[in-house]
């Protein structure tokens, strides 16, 4: 960032220099503030849903009938991002798959079932231990080869291994043992599947955007067969309704920063609505939270004002000057 010299007009000439960072403008421009209202869309979505929302909560209780079958249906809930609709329904069954799977630890499952119930009960906050990996080992304390080429269970490991804890030494092994195998066997997959493990590759779905890699799996999904077609029909009508509730609020946003103009009366500042939404979009995704999305964003886009002021405009005096000022609002307020 190199400082620049402002000529002041003024009686006596200065020379201030100042630590401008030259940021390229929005690549935005204003578009989305003239977006219009979604209302009447959202709302014909909102009907549909509902009507298949129940349909889906039927199946999810039916299913808790079968371990494996509720646990596979919970994590398809998750990542196909509208596992949000079930919290109550979702939390009573993890709760009692937990329970269940401490006493049938036995059983002989396999490899992805084992992963997957591990990984779905550390996301929801259960303490499960990783020694349920053991038994995939071989004599020689290795993970055997005889599940190497089990596409669905090593890209389950993989998955695992991204709620470990530190010290879980047999989950590093996991993560080194299962990483190179799926990039052999992507290369030895179909392509819907072998796009699905460079997603998981690139990115485990948990650490991602939440809207993102829900768009992500639904494609994926949707190829898969079988696949639930009530399931995956519920699953693209409500992200297109969240979708239409999210740019709905950006435009709100986008309105409220144009009127404000100042991006024309502080130039020096980085003009950044959009991203600013979609971060917060991408903490908290879902449509309870729209108020708490809008108000987040604004602060993002005034706090990004005020620290431009420091680090790319104001000078040390400025700056003093300033920073007095907000003190005394601040305790004004309070």
């Amino acid at each position: 960032m190199a400082a620049q010299v402002v000529h002041l007009a003024s009686n006596i000439e200065q020379e201030i220099s100042r630590p401008l960072a030259n940021f390229p403008p929005t690549v935005w421009g204003y578009d989305f503030a003239s977006l219009p209202s979604f209302n009447s869309e959202i709302e014909t979505y909102t009907k549909k849903v509902e009507v298949l929302k129940e349909m889906v909560k039927d199946m999810l209780l039916f299913s808790k009938e079968d371990l494996i079958k509720n646990i596979e249906f919970i994590n398809l809930l998750c990542r196909l991002g509208v596992s949000y609709h079930f919290e109550k329904e979702v939390e009573k069954q993890v709760d009692y798959i937990f329970n269940v799977f401490h006493g049938a630890i036995d059983n002989n499952y396999d490899l992805h079932t084992v992963a997957l119930l591990f990984r779905v009960l550390r996301q929801h906050g259960y303490k499960i231990s990783c020694d349920v990996f053991k038994r995939f080992k071989d004599s020689d304390g290795k993970f055997s080869e005889t599940v190497s080429n089990d596409v669905k269970g090593i890209l389950s490991l993989y998955e695992a291994t991204f709620v470990s804890m530190r010290g879980e030494d047999i989950l590093d092994e996991a993560l080194a043992f299962a990483r190179p195998r799926l990039e052999s066997l992507a290369m030895q997959s179909s392509p819907h599947l072998k796009k699905h493990i460079e997603n998981a590759l690139n990115m485990p779905f948990h650490r991602g955007l939440p809207r993102v890699e829900a768009r992500k799996f639904i494609c994926f999904y949707e190829k898969e067969e079988p696949h639930n077609e009530t399931l995956l029909k519920f699953a693209k009508l409500d992200f297109n309704r969240v979708q239409l509730m999210h740019k709905q609020e950006l435009g709100v946003v986008s309105r409220w920063w144009k009127e404000l103009d100042l991006a024309k009366d502080l130039p020096y500042a980085r003009d950044r609505i959009v991203e600013g939404y979609f971060e917060s979009a991408g903490l908290q995704f879902e449509p309870k939270f729209a108020l708490s999305r809008i108000r987040l964003t604004k602060c993002i886009q005034i706090l990004a004002l005020v620290d431009d002021t420091y680090d790319s405009y104001g000078t040390l005096e400025e700056l003093k000057c300033f920073t007095d000022a907000l003190e005394r609002f601040h305790n004004i307020a309070t």
